[in-house]
């Protein structure tokens, strides 16, 4: 009975990397990408901001944090600061009280008064809605430009890459680089350009409810035969 249930197991792994073997590569993306659109239906992004500016500073209040700390962090902040105007105007130690639960607090402090300084200064208060001229702002490299310029503006500029997409990427196969920038090169040379913005969210969203990074529920993974990652769990 073990030799049967053995055998049983080596026959469904081995069908499994069959099926992760696609002999066209462009077909695996593409099933990859209609799969996580379909799990994912209402995949957005989780920051909530009534504006592009808005978007800015709750993307670098971001980094090292949840979206759900950060959500209990910008309402009040975004009412008593309502522009880049006033943001320009805060003092740093009082930016920095504002968002201290965040974490990282005086860095992000520090970028988000210089890049609302620049904005002022610079671009006469009105959001930057290209990639160079974002890269410009203090705090903003191309994760949280790809943010705004996709999420604010409907801009495929690039593919965002946090940690979840960094990791499923890795999972998946589709990039064994190592820096976000990187990998973020390897997923715009496989996916189509108009989907860049709604396969950062839909991997986003994956990598919350199904690829998590410790144990990743691969039983109800909907990419599982898609999949050959060394530490699945099935």
């Amino acid at each position: 009975m073990k030799h049967a249930e053995a055998a049983a197991a080596r026959s469904r792994i081995k069908g499994r990397k069959a099926a992760t073997k696609d002999r066209n590569p462009e077909n695996r993306v593409r099933k990859i990408v209609t799969r996580l659109e379909k799990a994912y239906p209402e995949a957005k992004c989780a920051l909530k901001h009534a504006n592009a500016f808005q978007l800015l500073v709750a993307t670098i209040l971001s980094a090292q944090c949840t979206d759900v700390r950060v959500n209990k962090v910008t309402p009040g902040l975004f009412q008593n600061y309502p522009t880049p105007k006033d943001f320009a105007a805060l003092r740093q130690e009082v930016l920095e009280a504002e968002i201290h639960s965040t974490g990282f607090f005086r860095n992000k402090a520090k970028s988000i008064i210089g890049a609302a300084q620049r904005i002022v200064n610079e671009y006469r208060g009105k959001m930057p809605d290209t990639m160079e001229d974002l890269l410009t702002l203090p705090g903003v490299a191309r994760k949280t430009a790809n943010v705004v310029l996709g999420t604010a503006f409907g801009k495929a500029t690039g593919v965002v890459v946090d940690t979840h997409v960094h990791r499923i990427s890795h999972r998946l196969g589709l990039s064994s680089e190592k820096t976000p920038d990187k990998i973020e090169q390897d997923l715009m040379r496989q996916i189509p350009q108009n989907k860049w913005i709604d396969f950062a969210h839909t991997m986003i969203f994956h990598g919350r409810q199904r690829c998590i990074a410790r144990r990743p529920q691969c039983s109800a993974c909907s990419l599982e035969d898609l999949c050959n990652s060394q530490d699945k769990t099935v």
